[in-house]
């Protein structure tokens, strides 16, 4: 009994309710220093909808301080279920962070209009390549090959879905072609640090810099004197979902989406089922874990790491085609502006889970939509405080409100047999 007792004194955590309580501190902090008065109202539905739902008014000090209220009362039990526990449940984890982004939300917007279905929605778009960088992450490291270049596999599939796009006048051409030039990224950083045993790291950033060397030069020298053949990409057309389009909220957010949205759907789920479910997933975190130990079984280490490092890739290019024809957009110099870098950030908010990874890219996309939203609504909130949401939300994992995140054992190390 003495024993157990030890080892549950010794893995307890008060990070998660030091972090909270830090946060809690600031929001009480933010609106007693700046109070806003009025109301806040939050729209649910758009004109489109076939089920209106009445707008919500809510008075912006009452919320603000029953939501401070709400904070202290989670950080306080946040800190009596480590004492009893051990750690902080990822329950109240969400709860935290939902209640403080609606409290947020009324201080931001008073007197004014929220358009949630649209602030929503917008969240999901922007989250869409974020998703996709950190699947190809997640398979990356999982496997023990640590992905820097995820920002350069999501440019060159930009690049080359709006070109062949462009020339083709097919949008599918243009995602698989998109796919192939992720593969293509990949097979040089799988070269190099599976085969030739390079510093994974710093294959990844020369990757990057390469891409973007690439893509500017043919952009500069080839599309824009022929933009109107090269560089005018067709876009997938939304499409409906048949009644689940129609369900409030919801259903204009995920359903009325296009085909690349539903692809990722479907990605998200295949990586958590094939991970987590399959002899693939078995060997890939086994290779990624203790290659030694797989290698003694007969798994082929290296040959693993190669073919999920492509497949990797081709996740990343498709992800790569939201900048183009996923909106109809031409291509231009760096346009994933970072996206394969916050992806890697939503990898390690995620625990190289591939679900909780794609929830991290959604609060990201959210963070970046609600700086769109609240610039539109005239806030007084300055854009650029806006801005730094996604880095706090960094600061926020790095402070362990999330846990102690350990990656794969392996990641990063090439491994040579015998």
């Amino acid at each position: 009994m003495a024993t157990q007792a030890l080892e549950k004194a010794e893995v307890r955590s008060w990070k998660a309710p030091i972090a909270l309580a830090v946060f809690a501190a600031l929001y009480t902090l933010m609106i007693a220093v700046a109070p806003r008065e009025g109301s806040t109202t939050f729209r649910l539905s758009t004109a489109a909808d076939p089920v209106q739902l009445g707008e919500i008014t809510v008075p912006v000090t009452l919320t603000v301080w029953v939501v401070c209220a709400l904070l202290v009362v989670l950080t306080a039990l946040a800190a009596l279920l480590v004492q009893r526990a051990g750690k902080t449940p990822l329950w109240l984890l969400a709860a935290y962070i939902i209640i403080m982004i609606y409290g947020f939300l009324a201080w931001a917007a008073a007197g004014a209009t929220i358009p949630v279905t649209g602030l929503l929605a917008g969240a999901v778009a922007l989250a869409i390549p974020l998703i996709y960088g950190a699947l190809t992450g997640v398979i990356g490291e999982r496997v023990g090959v640590v992905n820097i270049a995820i920002e350069g596999q999501l440019l060159a599939g930009a690049f080359t879905a709006a070109v062949v796009a462009s020339l083709t006048r097919s949008p599918v051409l243009g995602l698989i072609a998109a796919m192939v030039a992720g593969m293509l990224v990949a097979f040089v950083l799988a070269a190099f640090a599976i085969k030739y045993l390079v510093e994974q790291v710093i294959v990844g950033v020369v990757l990057n810099v390469l891409v973007v060397g690439l893509t500017s030069f043919f952009y500069s020298q080839v599309l824009q004197p022929n933009a109107a053949l090269l560089n005018s990409p067709p876009r997938f057309d939304r499409i409906n979902i048949p009644l689940l389009s129609d369900i409030p909220v919801i259903g204009p957010v995920f359903f009325r989406q296009t085909i690349i949205v539903y692809l990722m759907y479907i990605a998200v789920a295949v990586v958590w089922f094939g991970m987590t479910r399959t002899r693939w997933g078995l060997r890939l975190r086994a290779v990624g874990e203790h290659p030694q130990a797989a290698d003694t079984v007969g798994i082929r280490v290296n040959p693993t790491r190669f073919w999920n490092v492509l497949l990797a890739g081709a996740i990343a290019g498709l992800g790569g085609t939201v900048f183009t024809i996923g909106n109809g957009i031409a291509f231009n110099k760096e346009m994933t502006a970072g996206a394969g870098f916050i992806a890697l950030a939503a990898v390690i908010f995620g625990q190289w889970d591939p679900i909780k990874a794609t929830l991290a890219a959604l609060l990201f996309g959210f963070a970046s939509s609600l700086q769109n939203t609240l610039s539109v609504i005239g806030s007084p909130v300055p854009s650029e405080f806006m801005l730094m949401l996604p880095y706090v939300v960094t600061i926020f994992v790095v402070a362990g409100v999330v846990g102690r995140s350990r990656g794969p054992a392996a990641a990063g190390q090439p491994y040579v047999k015998g």
